[in-house]
């Protein structure tokens, strides 16, 4: 059976691909737009970060015998403290200055984070197993569909779904915001706003963590698989409006989608439709699709 002439293996093949893709950027972009949104820090060590989820789940399983279910709640904690003394030693200085700064600290810290692990582990992909638990597939007739897809898939969307209700829809998000906007008037009614801003900074780094735990079983672990995806990942942002969490989240898997499709239809443009598509939406709306003027 073909669909405007592309077998429907293949189609629905590139659209399963897309979606495992769009997962990723929707993770990431959620962890860059929490970071931005509510603390205006441009993070560039977000791919290393991810990068690291990866590794930190690797070294779990092969020094301590930790497997992929515990590695899915330790990692994300522990990437999370080490984003935390990153914000207190270093970023806490740079709040009162320029975006620029912020941006030009994480982008050198991000080389040197993954300078360290290429030098220790060189560029070749370390294998991660699957979880027993998630091995095999089942057949849906026009498609094949392994377990671990369909669980990234689902895992990524209870997640973003999550953050967004929790900032947007809670208490406490709602102090994150006021913090954000006036952290004098927060402070006054006795919220410890730094403490605050450095939990959300660490929050947002334990969802990179949380996406380099997944990856690693489909893309394998390597030093460089964050600065290959950071890239796109701040494209998504921009495109859905910096620090916009629903825009992350929607662009995330919006684009994975078109990224998969267009594999199918236009190969050559496959590496290039979210650029293309961010020069677009840029001319015409420049704070993002769902963001709003600053």
């Amino acid at each position: 059976m073909e669909i405007f002439g592309i077998p429907t293996q293949a189609l629905f093949g590139q659209l399963l691909i897309g979606l495992i893709n769009g997962s990723f950027y929707a993770l990431l972009s959620l962890g860059l737009a929490v970071i931005f949104g509510l603390l205006n820090i441009i993070n560039f060590t977000h791919g290393a970060q991810y990068m690291m989820g990866a590794f930190c789940a690797y070294f779990l399983l092969t020094k301590l015998g930790i497997g992929y279910w515990w590695a899915l709640a330790v990692t994300p904690l522990a990437v999370g403290i080490i984003g935390m003394v990153i914000e207190r030693l270093m970023l806490a200085r740079l709040y009162k200055l320029d975006h620029l700064y912020g941006l030009l600290l994480t982008f050198g810290l991000a080389l040197i984070i993954q300078g360290l692990f290429r030098n220790e582990y060189g560029t070749s992909g370390i294998p991660y197993a699957l979880p027993q638990e998630l091995a095999g597939g089942h057949n849906l007739g026009f498609m094949f569909l392994p377990n671990y897809r369909a669980w990234v898939i689902l895992a990524s969307i209870v997640v973003c779904l999550a953050t967004w209700f929790m900032i947007e829809k809670t208490r406490l998000g709602a102090y994150l915001r006021a913090a954000t906007e006036n952290p004098q008037l927060v402070q006054a009614f006795g919220i410890n706003v730094p403490r605050m801003i450095t939990l959300t900074y660490g929050f947002g780094v334990a969802l990179a963590a949380f996406a380099g735990v997944m990856a690693a079983p489909i893309y394998q672990v390597n030093p460089l698989m964050g600065a290959d995806l950071i890239i796109v990942v701040f494209a998504v942002v921009v495109i859905g409006g910096m620090g916009s969490i629903m825009g992350s989240i929607v662009t995330g898997f919006a684009l994975g989608l078109i990224e998969g499709l267009t594999k199918v239809f236009y190969p050559e443009a496959s590496n290039t439709v979210i650029f293309i598509i961010m020069a677009i939406v840029l001319m015409i709306k420049p704070a993002g699709l769902f963001g709003t003027q600053r």
